[in-house]
């Protein structure tokens, strides 16, 4: 075992304090969750390549433990190595013995052939490292899902393989994330629309609309928007507002936000009726009910003829 008092990169004693451990938490995060991403990435480029399925808990544990326990034995922070897994499963490896057999090679060749290894021209090793990642990239593949993708879908992998080259593949994977979530939130938000309802012709002072879609952060603004540009920019006065929920499954603390604006932006005289409210959006608004149940313009009903019935008996 190590002992506890090593000196840092000056020379100086390591004092363990809550000042130290404050200054490290943010290093140690961003290596425990980038070192998380490269193995789950590994493993599952192991699984295309073995038709199989991995144990992310599993392997996540597993990982941990061992570099937890690792710097104690003057070991540092180590990850699933993907070109090393893939010539690994490529050499015909079918379980955790491969990985042993490995482990005691590079020992064996650290303790007894390091000199000789010091000799091997960087340019072989390079040209077999090239090898390997054309093996592992599964260009078929590759051509496939870009036959199949759209124009965005191309652009996230063209710049993940750019930040791959420029830069590494941590970088990649991160950006490559954070637009592919970007897309994805842009493509739920332009699913969200209202369709106007046809209403009896009884009611003439009301308008019906039906809400379709997620109603979250990035949708629920403009939609809400678009409503209040109809309802107060008609040509007959409009006294109730009738939505139709039903197709609203769900409901975050944007889409709360941008209703009750939308209520506070309503004309003194009109009421809002919400018809068919889904489970999670109704618990949603139970949660928030200090924001929208104390607004008494607000009306539930549990379908369209009785918020319809509402209305006649209000006028």
């Amino acid at each position: 075992m190590l002992p506890w008092n090593l000196p840092n990169a000056e020379g100086n004693r390591i004092d363990w304090n809550l000042t130290t451990i404050q200054a490290l938490l943010p290093a140690a995060f961003s290596m425990a969750m980038l070192g998380a991403i490269e193995s789950l990435l590994c493993a599952v480029v192991c699984d295309n390549m073995t038709d199989t399925k991995h144990h992310s808990n599993n392997e996540l544990l597993a990982q941990g433990l061992g570099n937890i326990a690792s710097p104690f034995l003057g070991g540092i922070t180590a990850t699933a190595a993907i070109a090393r897994s893939a010539a690994n499963v490529r050499s015909g490896a079918v379980s955790p013995i491969s990985s042993v057999v490995h482990a005691l090679l590079v020992l064996f060749a650290l303790l007894f052939l390091a000199k000789a290894l010091s000799y091997l021209p960087l340019s072989s090793m390079a040209a077999l490292l090239l090898v390997v990642a054309w093996n592992m990239a599964d260009i078929p593949q590759i051509i496939q899902l870009t036959r199949r993708s759209g124009k965005n879908e191309i652009a996230v992998l063209l710049t993940c393989i750019t930040l791959t080259v420029l830069f590494d593949m941590v970088i990649a994977i991160t950006v490559g994330v954070l637009l592919a979530s970007l897309l994805f939130i842009r493509t739920i938000a332009e699913m969200t629309k209202s369709f106007e309802m046809a209403h009896p012709t009884d009611l003439n002072d009301v308008l019906v609309y039906r809400i379709s879609g997620p109603l979250f952060f990035a949708a629920a603004d403009n939609l809400f928007a678009d409503l209040h540009n109809k309802t107060v920019h008609t040509d007959h006065q409009i006294k109730h507002i009738v939505l139709q929920c039903d197709a609203v499954t769900v409901l975050d603390a944007g889409g709360i936000h941008a209703l009750t604006r939308f209520v506070q932006h309503m004309l003194p005289h009109q009421q809002l009726h919400l018809c068919n409210v889904q489970f999670q959006p109704m618990r949603m608004l139970v949660r928030s009910q200090k924001t929208v149940n104390e607004i008494p313009q607000i009306q539930f009903s549990s379908d369209l003829e009785s918020a319809f019935d509402k209305i006649r008996q209000a006028n």
